[in-house]
């Protein structure tokens, strides 16, 4: 279940993947399947090349991508991993 963000943050992000950026968005998420990760960072780019590339330079794999229909694929960041790569890329990610 996904809470905590608004219509203009997602709007924001999609239009960020269309023009092909790397684009970051954080939300609250809770999922049973993951104890203990309270948020989930989706990190997405039109140009799926790009977004794999820049997954690499993680040690993400491509194939952890979700290859959306819509156009808006992306890389799923819970956990140590969303910690760190945000760190590094320079996003707090203070959530109200």
């Amino acid at each position: 279940m996904a809470f905590g963000i608004n219509r203009k943050e997602l709007a924001e992000w999609k239009r960020r993947i269309d023009e092909g950026q790397i684009a970051f968005l954080t939300h609250y998420w809770l999922d049973d399947r993951f104890p203990g990760c309270k948020t989930v960072t989706k990190v997405g780019c039109a140009d799926l090349k790009r977004l794999e590339q820049w997954g690499d330079k993680y040690g993400l794999k491509k194939e952890w991508i979700h290859k959306r229909k819509d156009g808006y694929s992306h890389y799923d960041l819970l956990g140590d991993t969303q910690k760190n790569i945000l760190e590094k890329e320079g996003i707090d990610i203070l959530l109200k």
